[in-house]
């Protein structure tokens, strides 16, 4: 029995040692495996959400399509996002690096803005009877008018010069239509001025104010029309003048409703990018019959409505419909990043930024990268205006408090730019102008 005892007895050191060991040898994989996610946190687990992909822009099995969204529609409930994403052609094309944004040597969205005040402005704010008391800066105080005056100059070639009688040349007998957002309606307000000086009053017309407004020259027969349609797809959002809602509810994968309207023009201009800016978007997908949404982040919403508008630019016949999508117009909100130790914003700048390449937070990279992703697997029908980098040079080129959207600004508002400048939007005549001059050059 002694011996027994004294036999378990050696044994226990060694096991003791042995756990010892372990419990060491654990602690150390622990460590170093949350200095690896520390160092690298893409290697953190994560919860891990089952992709499933929906075949957008589809009436439902009914054969009729859901009901149509309105700025009176709410979501019943709200889930998590089930990971859900659109099927279109190209989705499982590799992505790319880059892609080309013309057949052309010459980068045409690569130069500089140089004064020139021989040539421009193309036309002038007081006699354009179309002009917007929201970008008309001038007319609303603003005295100093180089903003007017900046010709873009690409680095190794000339853009086209502006020619109203061949750009209606061009236009004859085609319906242009421009479908977007604010700033979308913007470049497009600017082209009607651009184009309007030559058409005899009592020959050319502008419908009402509407989600669809047509301007119209008889002699041509031709209009240059702006759809609203801010995120593309179909939302509650999509009334032009009462939009302004706590929940942004979208269907995400269908653009059905508004190409309804533009898919019968000729030549198209599509943008869309700050209304996805804005915080979490509701989705409410069009097989989804008890108002129950899900919500996501504007990137990823974005990202599942460009896939929806792409299967429609997919099927797009080049030879017959000319497709442009306008790349993110840049914003000016903060002075400190581009004249750091300030703290203004747009306000009172008065000539463009120098630096070449700069880039400021207005233009997210994300963005961006998902945008050229999608249009990348669309070249052969969809062109790019890639009007992002050249923009960004124009902190000088923003209304600021010098506009009137609804009501003019009350004295107290003007006096405190740093709250009230609209340094989003853009004055005319100004960047907007480039943007057309650009449109002419590829027409």
């Amino acid at each position: 029995m002694m011996k027994l005892w004294n036999r378990k007895k050696t044994h226990f050191p060694l096991l003791v040692f042995v756990f010892s060991l372990f419990l060491v040898f654990s602690i150390l994989h622990n460590e170093r495996s949350i200095l690896e996610i520390q160092d690298n946190p893409d290697r953190a687990p994560r919860h891990q959400i089952p992709v499933t992909y929906v075949k957008p822009n589809r009436l439902t099995h009914q054969n009729h399509a859901p009901e149509v969204l309105d700025r009176f529609s709410t979501c019943n409930s709200t889930r998590e996002y089930s990971g859900r994403k659109i099927a279109w052609s190209g989705h499982l094309k590799p992505e790319y690096g880059g892609r080309r944004e013309s057949l052309e040597s010459c980068d045409l969205f690569s130069g500089k803005w140089v004064l020139d005040n021989s040539s421009y402005p193309l036309y002038n704010e007081a006699e354009c009877p179309y002009m917007s008391d929201q970008l008309a800066c001038h007319k609303h105080g603003r005295s100093d008018l180089d903003y007017q005056y900046w010709r873009w100059q690409p680095h190794n070639c000339n853009l086209k010069r502006w020619n109203v009688i061949d750009m209606w040349e061009k236009l004859r007998g085609k319906r242009l239509m421009f479908v977007g957002d604010s700033l979308n309606r913007g470049q497009w307000i600017s082209m009607v001025c651009l184009l309007q000086s030559v058409i005899p009053a009592d020959k050319r017309s502008m419908s009402p104010n509407a989600a669809l407004t047509i301007f119209r020259a008889e002699e041509y027969n031709a209009t240059v029309e702006f759809l609203w349609a801010p995120l593309l797809v179909e939302s509650n959002s999509d009334d032009p003048v009462n939009h302004r809602l706590d929940d942004r509810i979208i269907r995400p994968d269908s653009v059905l409703k508004h190409a309804s309207i533009w898919e019968n023009a000729d030549i198209l201009i599509f943008n869309s990018y700050l209304w996805w800016r804005q915080g979490p978007v509701k989705l409410l997908w069009s097989t989804e019959a008890n108002a129950v949404c899900e919500e996501l982040d504007g990137i990823g919403a974005m990202e599942l409505a460009m896939g929806a508008w792409a299967d429609w630019a997919s099927k797009v016949d080049p030879l017959k419909k000319r497709v442009f999508f306008v790349t993110m117009s840049p914003t000016h909100l903060w002075s400190q990043e581009w004249k750091p130790g300030d703290e203004g914003n747009c306000y009172n700048e008065k000539s463009p930024i120098e630096l070449e390449g700069y880039w400021g937070s207005g233009s997210d990279l994300p963005t961006m990268s998902m945008v050229d992703n999608v249009l990348s697997k669309l070249s052969s029908k969809v062109s790019v205006l890639n009007i992002t980098q050249l923009s960004e040079y124009r902190k000088d080129g923003h209304p600021s408090i010098y506009r009137k959207f609804w009501e003019a600004l009350k004295p107290e508002q003007l006096s405190n730019p740093a709250s009230y400048s609209d340094c989003i939007h853009w004055c005319l005549p100004g960047v907007p102008d480039v943007w057309n001059e650009l449109l002419y050059h590829f027409l």
